[in-house]
């Protein structure tokens, strides 16, 4: 029986899943992509001061090998043979800086990372003149108060206040992103700036202190990242695909500190972990992938043409739209950043993001401050015992209204109610508003490429909610695909892990994801009664805006 089991297997890939709250190692069959086995372990967030967010690098690092360990420890169990693993990919959260020695492999300081809170745009983001709007997908309604100071001065010493930053790298100068995160560790940390001037650091995003500590750290390393992780640090030239001279003198950033920049599919360097008698069997595996945590989702949900697009539904939304091999550049407050290069003589494809700020969060909201519902689960058996929201629209605006408005003076409302309204019309209401939301994004999106979808694939958390997704292929009017295997970040790492040059074990094709099946929402009414009802929330939102007449530090917009 065992034996046979193991002839079916054929490869299997590993995939190290690192993200703000967990890590996780996920174990797939490169034949079918089925989830053989996994581990995960939570991480802590410590928060020093208000609006600093930072975690500890050395923690990250072990969970990680916890992961791999007890995740080898579950596929033995199963009489699945680990030597079978053939490639090792990395998805990790964007941004968050790492800075450590790189003769004692120790971190100077703990990871700075981005405020917790998704959402559209940062507040603390500069918008250049010329730039009607600030940046979508910059993250958070919290402000980064350990950097604002930083930006605020950086923002004074831009040529003309032009798009200086913006053309090069497609992102606004905010404190969401790692150069900004850099330089304040360089202005206020002593340590770092020692081992800079000894010539003793290196600076990554956290796929680059994992590649580097997992290949050897202080015994031969690989010091890299991909593009996808490089196009988030405000630094990178993403049209000729290198580090900015100009970028790293206007942040004062040194180059050598920075990582090679590598493609998103290639051998990088092998596991060297013989300290860790149980993940040290994957001692030689090629690490081959490595994708930022939304990029990683938008591979593993297959997006390769140009016009694809996913939604991940979680505390926000992030929506990323694949644009092909061109840059578009948007002007309704979407990011421009690398989408993926699987492989190092193959094409740079990028993509434009946006994020709706309050997703699950207004969940969370009707759970904790309302308290109509006990668990987040409830809200869906309260929608369906009405089907609708009889005419009540929520607008969750509670701090401004983000992309496409930009209206700091907005605030969240509750409307068109009647002595009929109840708790289950709200808590509806509160799902069309996730739905109401996204299409906004993508109405963006459309505008900004000119290609309208034809679907839109989706993952996360929230799309369990069949309520949720049924209303959103009613309010896009576009049939809505989830698939069944919901690990589509960790999955995208492992593809590209598998089919780098050197590994070859997963061709991309889409028969080669036999195990993953779709599941499809299909718009249930018609196109009329769909406008009617997005007209009707545009209403809604409007009567949002002009609530703090003075526009104030409450706001949580720039």
């Amino acid at each position: 029986m065992a034996a046979a089991k193991k002839a079916v297997l054929g490869p299997l890939v590993g995939a190290v899943d690192q993200g703000t709250s967990s890590t996780r190692f996920l174990v797939f069959n490169s034949k079918t992509a089925e989830l053989l086995s996994h581990h995960q372990v939570e991480i802590k967030q410590e928060f020093p001061r208000e609006g600093w967010v930072e975690q500890d690098p050395k923690e990250i690092l072990q969970s990680v090998y916890e992961c791999i360990e007890k995740t080898c420890e579950k596929l033995g169990q199963l009489n699945i043979d680990i030597s079978n693993i053939k490639a090792i990919g990395v998805s990790n959260q964007r941004e968050t800086t790492v800075v450590w020695d790189k003769l004692t492999g120790e971190p100077l300081y703990n990871a700075v990372a981005a405020p917790v809170s998704p959402g559209p745009s940062d507040p603390a983001a500069v918008v250049p003149s010329g730039s009607s709007v600030p940046a979508a997908g910059a993250s958070s309604v919290w402000l980064d108060l350990r950097t604002q100071s930083t930006v605020e001065s950086l923002s004074k010493r831009i040529p003309g206040n032009n798009n200086f930053v913006k053309s090069k790298t497609g992102l606004p100068l905010s404190t969401y992103f790692s150069a900004v995160k850099l330089r304040w560790l360089l202005d206020n940390v002593r340590k770092v700036q020692k081992a800079v001037e000894e010539d003793r650091a290196l600076f990554g995003t956290i796929d680059s202190w994992l590649i580097w500590s997992l290949t050897g750290g202080v015994s031969g390393g690989v010091h890299c990242t991909d593009v996808t992780n490089a196009s988030r640090t405000m630094l990178f030239n993403i049209h000729s695909l290198e580090w900015d001279k100009e970028l790293c003198e206007f942040f004062g950033i040194p180059m050598k500190i920075l990582p090679n920049v590598r493609s998103s599919s290639e051998i990088y360097g092998l596991m060297k972990i013989s300290h860790s008698p149980k993940a040290g069997a994957l001692e030689g595996v090629p690490i081959s992938g490595c994708l930022g945590d939304q990029s990683a989702a938008l591979v593993g949900q297959m997006c390769f043409q140009d016009g694809q697009a996913k939604n991940t539904y979680g505390t926000g939304c992030f929506l990323l739209c694949n644009t092909g091999r061109k840059c578009v550049f948007s002007e309704h407050g979407l990011l421009t950043t690398v989408a993926y290069k699987l492989g190092r003589d193959k094409p740079v494809y990028y993509a434009l993001e946006g994020s709706v700020a309050i997703a699950g969060a207004v969940i969370r909201w009707l759970r904790d401050n309302l308290g109509i519902i006990k668990s987040s689960e409830e809200i869906e058996k309260l929608a369906k015992e009405v089907g609708t929201s009889y005419g009540c629209y929520f607008v969750p605006a509670f701090s401004g209204l983000y992309a496409p408005y930009w209206e700091p003076s907005a605030r969240g409302i509750i409307c068109g109610l009647t002595q009929f309204t109840n708790k289950c019309h709200i808590a509806f209401a509160a799902l069309e508003a996730v739905c109401f939301q996204t299409r906004e994004i993508l109405d963006a999106m459309n505008r900004d490429c000119g290609i309208p979808l034809s679907h839109l694939q989706v993952d996360g958390g929230m799309t369990n909610n069949k309520i949720l997704m049924q209303l959103q292929a009613d309010i896009l009017y576009i049939p809505v695909v989830k698939p069944s295997m919901p690990e589509t970040t960790a999955l995208g790492a492992a593809m590209a892990a598998g089919a780098a040059e050197g590994v070859g074990v997963w061709s991309l094709e889409p028969e080669d994801l036999s195990a993953v099946t779709m599941e499809r929402f299909e718009p249930q009414i018609n196109a009329e009664e769909s406008e009617i009802r997005y007209s009707t929330w545009k209403k809604a939102v409007m009567k949002s805006m002009g609530w703090v007449t003075t526009q104030s530090s409450e706001s949580g917009m720039p």
